[in-house]
């Protein structure tokens, strides 16, 4: 009879692969760097680009940046969420709303955030009113989409069974159309949080004195290309943690999802 792995042994059985995948990008950059296909200067070693991220936490720029992407994304994301996974399931649950609202958001869905940006600087001004605006537009449309695809997929067998047994309006939604489509929720909010992280990078890029996108901007007119790829690897850590942290309250409140 086989025996059962140790807590340990499942626990690197999910994290070994990502490792090795994180030890085998390391490596290939770094033999990459020292190729010389690159010029010099142009591509750092992984070393020189933690010592880049080490002297901006020192400097106290890192945490002013990050807090101020945080701001803006978070507020935006939440905007944006709120409001798309709202429209998701009444659009979802009702035919005929789906059939007006459905062609608008399938227009406005190929326009990027960052083709907005001179439009919404014009309208709000440079100030944050515009960044927030811009990542909650990405976002709502970003969630719309699997919110409203999970709804319409709930099969109206199971809502006319609970309307057929005298269940009010707020129960049919609170214990069958809520819990059948929250796994497209959580893919909606995981995937959500992505697309707030690429609109940021318009969004600062529109126009901030403050922010990991702005801090890109400013290293590469002075071609800092160590430090471009420090705020690249903050981007992606904090996109990763964001991910594992809905994934997390997903499997503690969406436990019945495979996601």
């Amino acid at each position: 009879m086989q025996a059962t792995p140790s807590p340990p042994g499942r626990a690197f059985g999910r994290v070994g692969p990502a490792l090795g995948a994180a030890g085998a990008v390391l490596a290939l950059w770094y033999l990459l760097s020292r190729s010389g296909a690159v010029a010099p200067g142009l591509l750092p070693t992984p070393a020189e680009t933690l010592a880049a991220l080490a002297d901006s936490a020192r400097s106290g720029i890192l945490a002013a940046d990050l807090g101020a992407s945080l701001a803006r994304a978070g507020q935006g994301f939440a905007l944006g969420a709120l409001i798309g996974s709202a429209l998701g399931f009444a659009t979802g649950y009702l035919p005929r709303l789906s059939a007006a609202v459905t062609p608008v958001v399938s227009f406005l869905r190929p326009i990027p955030a960052i083709a907005l940006v001179p439009l919404a600087t014009a309208w709000f001004g440079i100030g944050e009113t515009a960044k927030r605006l811009l990542i909650a537009y990405a976002v709502l449309l970003a969630v719309w989409l699997y919110v409203h695809d999970g709804v319409s997929r709930v099969p109206v067998s199971h809502l006319r069974a609970a309307r057929s047994l005298g269940a009010p309006l707020h129960r049919r939604f609170t214990e069958v159309l809520l819990p059948a489509a929250a796994p497209a929720l959580l893919a909606a909010l995981r995937y959500g949080a992505s697309v707030a992280l690429l609109a940021l990078v318009a969004a600062e890029l529109g126009g901030a004195d403050s922010g990991l996108a702005y801090r890109l901007q400013v290293d590469g007119q002075f071609l800092r290309v160590d430090r471009m790829f420090a705020g690249l690897l903050v981007l992606g850590l904090l996109g990763v943690a964001v991910d594992l942290l809905l994934a997390g309250i997903g499997r503690r409140f969406v436990h019945w999802s495979t996601s």
